[in-house]
């Protein structure tokens, strides 16, 4: 079972190693370099407005620390680096080492500037806002162009637990069978508990080593009740009540 993450806003500061792209999951494989290159490029022209933009960030003194380009900045593992509200429930480094293995074995991270990547891949610190294009190139079209079949053919005939926020269909979606995962409270859908559900889901995911869609739906997973699961074609959804 392959599960499905997105990344976060928040991210950890240092690392201990230089970046190569070369390292991530399908490495320059598809032309990802140009997604790369043209966020080298706008950081490397210094237009302050660009800068924003790219940062969405208005203040040069919140963004200064991000105006290195990515090889030049030290790296720690994806699932590390990201400190939204997920990783905190999730709390990665709080794990045993076989624990941490698993999540590192099974999660695919889908970055906004590097595209789908493993829990262990070794990134940089970034700054890049959702859902802003490099000149011509849309990242999520980009990635779901030319990424979809290398993931697809990864994947193989594995199961798919999307945890993801729906935003990121644009960078893939799964051909074979997979769950989501949806979060209610008095009846409504939640957001941003859903981001700290997602990581409670994840972080028993590896506390229990669920390794099937089977198994993620019969576990009684801490302060939620399973009261509906939707199914459309390849998709299941699992609607969760939060206690």
């Amino acid at each position: 079972m392959f599960i499905l993450l997105a990344p976060s806003e928040d991210k950890r500061k240092g690392g201990n190693q230089l970046f190569h792209p070369s390292s991530l999951l399908f490495g320059l494989e598809n032309n990802r370099d140009e997604i790369l290159n043209g966020y080298n490029r706008v950081i490397s022209e210094q237009n302050q407005k660009q800068l924003e933009e790219l940062f969405g960030i208005k203040d040069p003194l919140k963004y200064n620390r991000f105006l290195e380009p990515l090889e030049n900045g030290l790296c720690m593992k994806a699932i590390e680096r990201y400190d939204g509200v997920a990783y905190g429930y999730l709390n990665y480094l709080t794990l045993t080492i076989e624990e941490q293995c698993y999540l590192d074995d099974k999660v695919i991270i889908f970055s906004n500037l590097f595209g789908p990547i493993r829990a262990y891949d070794q990134i940089p610190d970034y700054k890049f806002k959702q859902g802003i294009s490099l000149g011509n190139l849309f990242p999520e079209k980009f990635y779901k162009k030319y990424f979809s079949d290398s993931m697809d053919k990864m994947i193989g005939d594995g199961e798919v637990l999307d945890l993801r926020a729906g935003f990121y269909d644009k960078f893939y979606l799964p051909h074979n069978k997979y769950t989501t995962v949806k979060f209610l409270k008095e009846g409504k859908v939640v957001s941003h508990w859903a981001k700290a559900y997602r990581g409670v889901v994840l972080r028993e995911c590896a506390l229990h080593h669920i390794e099937s869609l089977e198994m993620v739906e019969k576990h009684p997973f801490i302060g939620l009740e399973l009261v509906d699961k939707v199914c459309v074609k390849n998709k299941s959804e699992l609607i969760f009540s939060i206690l």
